[in-house]
Formats: structure tokens, C-alpha cells, sequence
């Protein structure tokens, strides 16, 4: 067992997943700061801007299965050569035909689904070089590509005044581009990649019931992280009067708190254990939320407790994939797909639900209430088979990593 992080795997590897996943997840995320000005251009009501910002998510959520596919029979790095580029010619297309009417917005959102499903490239690809006492460092650095929300957040709005938000998607394609030269450059396929899996592996990885907490755990964690990211930017403007650049602001704030925690999640799991790690996240979550839901008077507060909500979700995403390759080391490909198709339908569900809540009572009240306590129903389910995964394959014996 080599002890050393930085000797244990690939870093050249490690890096490329991580800039691949994390610019992917900028232009995957792009139409949520930009809603409010579109939305404003294109006349479009709540729920309207709700499902348009939430199509990506949906469409990133079913295409991860069909990436997981592609990583595992061609190889990870195949895999993410060809997602890219259909997200690239995607938004040139958009950039240079323009998006003129709600549909071409949906349209727009099912070609970004590929970066998306970035998820279920950059984690199997970074994952298959170390070894599992490293496993919560290394899916966390790769996963904190969710940092990219946090640049389209910081530059869309502003950019979109300064230029118009149509070229928006044609400025995107500058490090697009650089991220894939670096990618075809230094990313290198594990030389223990796992056989390829047949379809009937997903079928079978669907009957196993860890399969389907796994998916659960994630779609509140990954599903409130992007779901919320996605929202905020209207959420603020509605709710406190905010311009779009100032909520892209805040939004900012929100989801850089939970990019930086998905590694420092887990890291920590690494150390305490990964479902004590989402015990701590979820209850804090929950309870941060929960008084978001009470429509606090003060945009300030709303935000303090929006951010430490996203801290306790990007802790408990970088904990939730510590777990996996311990459950699921030689079935990581199908189940990363798997968890992550789950993770994005969670995000599809917040983020579309609450513009519907927006649309149909006239606040988020209830849509925050209801996340909150899914919530306190996923820290129960956690407390409940706890016992069960430390006594089989999060043994000692079985494993060197702390579960």
C-alpha cells in the first residue's frame, strides 16, 4: 500500500478529469444564471424558466447512463473525447442560429446534457488509478469540477450585459476548447480498467437494494446542490428584488461553498467514515433549509444559510463517492452512471418543482419545506442500514477504507 496521496495514482490524469469535468459543468450549468435575462427577453413565465433551467439537468441526468456505457466498452477517456465535442457544437450552433423561442431553450438543454454526463467519465477515469484508502480524495478533487457553476455563475450575468447573452454561448467555447487540447493530451486510461460491462450489468446492479440507496443518497445531495445552483439566480430575483448579475452573485457564493467541500467531503470521509460524514451533512442541511423555508426578511441571512445548506451537500457528495468503490470497486462504471442519472433526476425535480411551486402559490415556501425534509427521510434511511454495511463489505476486513 503506497501511504502517499500524490504517489498513489496519476495526477496528470487527476488534473485533466478534473478541468474536463470541471468546464463541463460550466457550460451544463450555464442557463441557470442566464434565466432571469432570458426568461426576461423570451417572456417566459415561472414555471417556464423552472423547466428551462432544469432540462439540462434531465437530460445530463439519462445521458450519464449512455456515457457510463461509452467509458466502460470504449474507455473513459474515448468516452469524454466525444461528449465534449457534441457539447461544443452544440453551442456553436446555438451562438450562431440564436435561441429565439422557449422550445429552442429545451433544445439548447438536451445538447448540454452532455456535459453533464461528464460526471460519468471524469470520476471512473480519475477513480481507476488509486487504490480505495485513496478513493474519497481522489472522486472528490475530480468531482470538484462542480466548481464550474461557480464561474458561470461569477461571469454569465455580466457577461451577457456587456455582450448580450447569445454570445455568451460563443464565449464558452474559448476554454472549451483549451480543456479538451488538455484532455486528449494528458488523460490516460487506468491500465486495471475493469471489463467492459454488458447492459444486463445495469439490470442486475438494479436489483441489489444498496444500488438504490446509493441513488437516493445522491439524488438529495448531488440533486440540491445543482437543483438549488440552478434556482437561486430566480430565487433571489424573485424573492428579494436582486438584478441578475448581483443574484448571480449570490448564487456564486452558494455554490462555491458546496465545489469546495466535495473534496474536503471526502477527505473527511476518509478519516471519520463516509456515512458519519453524511449523517453530519444531511441533518445540517436539512435544518438550513428548512429556515430558508420561512422567507427570511433579509436577503443576507437567506444567503448565510443557503451557503452553509451547500456546504453540508458538497461534503456529503464528496461522501457518498468515497462509499461507492468500496460497495462497488469492479461495477464502479455502471454504478457511477447509476448514481449519477439518479443525482441529476433529483436536481431535475428541485429545480422544476420549485419554479411550479413559484408559479402555482406565489413562493418557494413549500418546495423548500419538501426538500428539507427529504432531507431528514435520507438521514434516517442512512441511520438505518449503517449497521448492516459496517458489518459486511464495510468490514475492516474487507476493506482498508474507513465506512
Amino acid at each position: 500500500m503506497n501511504t502517499s496521496f500524490w504517489k498513489a495514482g496519476h495526477t496528470p490524469t487527476l488534473f485533466s478529469a478534473f478541468l474536463y469535468f470541471d468546464l463541463s459543468f460550466m457550460v451544463w450549468y450555464l442557463l441557470g444564471p442566464l434565466a432571469v435575462q432570458i426568461a426576461t427577453d423570451l417572456e417566459l413565465s415561472a414555471q417556464q424558466r423552472g423547466i428551462m433551467v432544469a432540462t439540462p439537468i434531465l437530460a445530463g441526468a439519462l445521458l450519464r447512463l449512455v456515457l457510463g456505457f461509452m467509458a466502460d466498452r470504449l474507455s473513459p477517456k474515448t468516452a469524454g473525447i466525444i461528449g465534449q465535442v457534441v457539447v461544443i457544437l452544440t453551442l456553436l450552433l446555438a451562438w450562431q442560429l440564436g435561441i429565439s423561442s422557449y422550445e429552442h431553450t429545451l433544445l439548447l438543454g438536451l445538447g448540454l446534457g452532455f456535459a453533464g454526463a461528464s460526471f460519468a467519465v471524469a470520476l471512473p477515469l480519475a477513480s481507476q488509478w488509486y487504490p480505495p484508502e485513496h478513493q474519497g480524495k481522489a472522486m472528490g478533487i475530480a468531482g470538484a469540477g462542480n466548481s464550474g457553476t461557480v464561474m458561470a455563475a461569477v461571469f454569465a450575468p455580466g457577461l451577457a450585459h456587456l455582450f448580450g447573452w447569445q454570445n455568451v454561448f460563443g464565449l464558452a467555447l474559448i476554454p472549451l476548447g483549451i480543456a479538451l487540447i488538455v484532455f486528449m493530451l494528458l488523460a490516460r486510461n487506468a491500465p486495471s480498467r475493469p471489463a467492459p460491462k454488458a447492459l444486463a450489468d445495469y439490470a442486475r446492479a438494479l436489483r441489489d437494494v444498496d444500488s438504490w440507496w446509493f441513488m437516493f443518497f445522491y439524488s438529495v445531495t448531488f440533486g440540491g446542490f445543482i437543483g438549488l445552483a440552478s434556482a437561486l439566480p430566480g430565487y433571489f430575483s424573485d424573492q428579494y428584488g436582486l438584478n441578475p448579475v448581483t443574484a448571480g452573485y449570490y448564487t456564486a457564493a452558494c455554490v462555491m461553498a458546496g465545489s469546495l467541500m466535495r473534496p474536503l467531503g471526502g477527505a473527511l470521509a476518509d478519516r471519520i467514515g463516509g456515512i458519519r460524514a453524511l449523517l453530519y451533512m444531511y441533518g445540517i442541511a436539512a435544518a438550513c433549509i428548512a429556515i430558508v423555508g420561512f422567507n427570511l426578511p433579509s436577503s443576507w441571512a437567506a444567503l448565510a444559510f443557503f451557503v452553509a445548506a451547500m456546504l453540508g451537500l458538497g461534503t456529503g457528495n464528496g461522501a457518498v463517492f468515497q462509499l461507492v468503490p468500496q460497495r462497488f470497486f469492479r461495477e464502479i462504471g455502471v454504478m457511477t452512471g447509476l448514481i449519477g442519472m439518479a443525482g441529476g433526476v433529483g436536481g431535475f425535480i428541485l429545480a422544476a418543482g420549485l419554479g411550479a411551486i413559484k408559479q402555482h402559490s406565489g413562493d418557494y415556501q413549500l418546495g423548500l419545506w419538501l426538500f428539507a425534509s427529504l432531507g431528514l427521510l435520507a438521514w434516517f434511511g442512512l441511520y438505518n442500514v449503517k449497521r448492516r454495511w459496517r458489518t459486511t463489505w464495510g468490514a475492516s476486513s474487507m476493506t482498508a477504507a474507513r465506512v
